[in-house]
């Protein structure tokens, strides 16, 4: 009896196993070359503009996958007023006119005699009585500008770059500069202020004077994310040669900016500080543009509060020179893959066939800026990230690698991430491929080594910073239309688009219904 129950058990089993594998294959074939191109036709048309994060093009690629998102009748999640959560962007200026710097009661000439880069400095008025040379403003254990100074309250002149001995970085020991070299500004403000001063004055050895480029290109920034920590960093002006020279003539200017030229190490303790009348200031305006990422939610069974994400960067390149960067590979192709993706897995919850865990779409922006949106969610998630079991993201799978030089280029992905954080990984992954797609699965940039560093270089990242296993599924052009205008529709290769898309639907389809969440068990080295 028990033989006999045991194996009525075992073939129960079974037949639950080849069903849930038929499913998988039913609604994995609903993802189809047509249906990725009818939405990649939209996301990388004319009307997009190349959706460049901050711009009415991106808005309306978000609105774009909202609407589809409703439509494919996801729900957005509850803890957003919608499917779109916002994260801010900035973007500062200043009038020049405004600015006010005077040394020994003489008001110095902006773009004449010095500039303000407003990306680093905070609005701020500065009055002091004395001045004291800093070197490089460098302090580190066997070199140290300020070991011998008192700066608490002054104003401090330095220099950019860093010493030399016997041709080597004095830091390094090497040909390598380090962290204070040129521009290097911001390190040597936090040095500054952390030491008590309360400005300094910069001078670039190499450049003499102050031109009307230099002061109107610093005068306002491009929109950046996040908005840097201005309080923990010395306010500070770029100055001419000749403002070294009229005011600090009994240090030896000339002298001072030859020895800077050789980067000769100097003894600052010799030299005293000057007292004179000090005023600064200074004030920026701040412009705040939203952004967003985009989420749609199905909801699991019996494992809903665990989370699989499948994610791709809506944002592109934008519009410059009268010229639309499409981006219809990166990463048109891998926000249509999360569209269809959500459709083939919505079908399946319509017919009684959904996840047991909770599936999150996510199309996100500010990737090509430097991975804002997915780095804004991994520091505001909507859904625990120790309760997120993966984050499968797909940045560029509909075309071929054109330095490729294998008989696979036609049936080909690279993988990455597949031993890094979870052992299970690797094993799924390429399981349900041998089983529906038999793609070659390339692992070539999880080599260390690899020059472009490629693991770090998409929003899977920001996931696995945090320690979210993760995969990222990419096709390799890196050369040809890369980050080109003709990065265009036409060039998609949409067989292969369709099964490396189906591919990763089925990765995700085993992820979201296994018993147990993925093993953490690989540690994140860093680069």
């Amino acid at each position: 009896m028990k033989k006999i129950a045991f194996s009525l058990s075992l073939c129960i089993c079974l037949q639950a196993v080849f069903a849930q594998a038929d499913d998988a294959a039913k609604y994995a074939a609903g993802i189809t070359g047509d249906n990725l191109k009818k939405h990649l036709t939209i996301i990388a048309s004319d009307e997009m503009e190349g959706r460049e994060t901050g711009t009415a093009g991106q808005r309306k690629a978000a609105g774009y996958i909202e609407s589809q998102f409703k439509a494919i009748g996801l729900m957005p999640p509850k803890a957003l007023k919608g499917y779109q959560q916002y994260y801010p962007l900035y973007k500062d200026s200043m009038d020049i006119t405004s600015c006010l710097v005077g040394i020994n009661n003489t008001n110095l000439k902006y773009s004449e005699d010095y500039f303000i880069a407003v990306a680093n400095n905070g609005s701020k008025k500065i009055n002091a009585d004395e001045f004291v040379f800093a070197g490089y403003g460098i302090s580190e254990e066997n070199y140290d500008d300020y070991k011998q100074l008192n700066v608490a309250g002054k104003v401090v002149v330095i220099f950019l770059g860093e010493p030399k001995v016997d041709g080597k970085y004095l830091l390094t020991g090497s040909s390598k500069s380090s962290k204070y070299s040129y521009p290097g500004i911001l390190v040597k403000m936090q040095v500054a202020a952390a030491k008590g001063a309360v400005a300094a004055i910069i001078i670039n050895p190499n450049i003499t004077g102050i031109s009307s480029a230099m002061a109107t290109g610093n005068s306002k920034t491009k929109l950046y994310y996040p908005p840097s920590g201005e309080q923990d960093k010395a306010n500070y002006f770029v100055a001419s040669h000749n403002v070294l020279k009229t005011f600090f003539s009994e240090w030896g200017a000339d002298s001072l900016i030859k020895s800077a030229k050789g980067s000769v190490v100097f003894n600052t303790a010799a030299f005293n500080p000057v007292k004179m009348p000090f005023v600064f200031s200074y004030k920026k305006e701040r412009e705040t543009i939203n952004a967003s990422n985009v989420l749609g939610v199905i909801e699991g069974t019996d494992k809903k509060d665990e989370y699989v994400f499948l994610t791709g960067h809506y944002d592109h390149l934008g519009k410059h020179d009268g010229k639309i960067y499409y981006g219809a590979d990166d990463d048109g192709s891998g926000t249509c893959a999360v569209l269809n993706m959500a459709e083939a897995f919505a079908k399946a919850k319509a017919e009684g066939k959904g996840p047991r865990r909770t599936i999150v779409f996510m199309t996100v922006s500010g990737e090509e800026k430097g991975l804002w949106g997915s780095e804004y969610y991994s520091n505001h998630p909507v859904f625990p990230l120790e309760k997120t079991t993966v984050d499968l993201n797909t940045d560029m799978v509909g075309r071929t690698d054109t330095e490729r030089q294998s008989g696979d280029t036609l049936n080909y992905v690279y993988v990455i991430g597949h031993n890094k954080l979870s052992s299970d990984l690797p094993i799924i992954n390429e399981g349900v491929n041998k089983k529906y797609t038999n793609l070659v699965l390339d692992y070539k940039f999880d080599d260390p080594k690899d020059p472009e560093q490629i693991f770090y270089r998409s929003d899977h990242y920001n996931f696995a910073k945090k320690g979210v296993p993760i995969l990222f599924f990419y096709d390799g052009m890196l050369k040809a239309d890369y980050h080109k205008p003709t990065d265009t529709v036409d060039k998609i290769n949409f067989s292969l688009y369709e099964k490396r898309v189906r591919m990763i639907f089925h990765t995700a389809w085993e992820i979201a219904n296994r018993d147990d969440m993925l093993k953490r068990d690989i540690i994140l080295s860093d680069r």
